[in-house]
């Protein structure tokens, strides 16, 4: 990927270490925010150590336990980030910054064409742990959104785990990452996410095969190929492999691949982002047709 050709975001910033409360995130929900492809493997690997059913504690964090007693909501707190502009003099932080750039280039002609303004969202560098609107989250949860503040929160050592822990190597791999995350905040932003937490109130399963958490993880898979396939026309940056790095890197993280590694099994009604064959295909659909329309993972039955 040459990602040199395109510019920098002004939007990234790095943590200094203080933070805000409240929302809801993307991902699997916790009390305010959503756990990431590191936390829900702490919490089977936890799980198994106490001798505990994976899916009674994945369930108890989902929605069943003391932090979500029914007054959780999906209120927007817009906060700012709190912490300084990122140094473009590390390489990983001008990767980021360019491939954040681009995502607000091909979403912002998305929003335009259709006489809206797209808000651009914010992307805080952390190291270990950050506060967020959405509460106290560390390196473990992966990457993630905060509805709450708008946030893409990201630990740049993630990057490492990727080539090391996933097996997901390439530039065009860790790009993915970020635009899934940045298509969770166009799911709030054209109203997804409170679709979801209002299903999820009235009593739909967020959890399983075909609940709710995986339609919106696999969703945001596919916005991330719209954006692919928006920003190669804008920059002409691929090169050969590339799309079979982002397909690695979203089959790598799919249920059923992160279960089988941690217990050797899947269990698909624990599923809350999608199999590995899932998340490759919604991608594939997005980069395939550019078109958001090819996304509507909610309305399908076949996932």
């Amino acid at each position: 990927m040459d990602w040199q050709k395109g510019r920098e975001s002004d939007n990234v910033v790095e943590d200094d270490g203080s933070g805000g409360g409240g929302g809801g995130g993307g991902g699997l929900q916790f009390g305010g925010f959503h756990l990431g492809i590191g936390g829900i493997i702490l919490v089977v690997i936890v799980s198994l150590v106490l001798g505990k059913n994976p899916l009674d504690m994945l369930s108890l964090l989902s929605g069943g336990g003391a932090l979500d007693n029914g007054t959780q909501t999906t209120q927007q707190v817009a906060t700012q980030p709190s912490g300084k502009a990122a140094d473009s003099s590390d390489p990983q932080v001008k990767f980021v910054k360019v491939i954040l750039a681009s995502t607000e280039d091909v979403w912002g002609a998305y929003f335009q064409a259709r006489n809206q303004q797209y808000t651009r969202p914010k992307l805080e560098l952390f190291r270990g742990h950050v506060n967020t609107a959405c509460g106290a989250a560390s390196e473990s949860m992966g990457p993630f959104y905060c509805p709450g503040d708008r946030l893409v929160y990201l630990d740049l050592d993630f990057f490492q785990e990727m080539d090391t822990r996933f097996h997901a190597k390439g530039d065009f791999a860790r790009a993915y990452v970020i635009a899934h995350e940045v298509g969770h905040h166009v799911q709030n932003l054209i109203g997804v996410m409170d679709k979801v937490e209002q299903a999820r109130h009235q009593g739909q399963p967020m959890e399983g095969a075909s609940g709710l958490s995986v339609r919106q993880e696999l969703q945001a898979d596919c916005f991330a190929g719209v954006w692919a396939n928006k920003s190669q026309a804008q920059l002409n940056w691929l090169q050969a492999g590339d799309i079979d790095a982002a397909l690695n890197a979203a089959a790598q993280v799919g249920d059923d691949t992160l279960q089988k590694q941690a217990r050797g099994y899947a269990v698909p009604d624990s599923f809350t982002h999608g199999t590995s064959a899932q998340r490759s295909t919604w991608f594939k659909a997005g980069y395939a047709s550019g078109n958001i329309n090819s996304c509507d993972t909610f309305g399908t039955q076949s996932l």
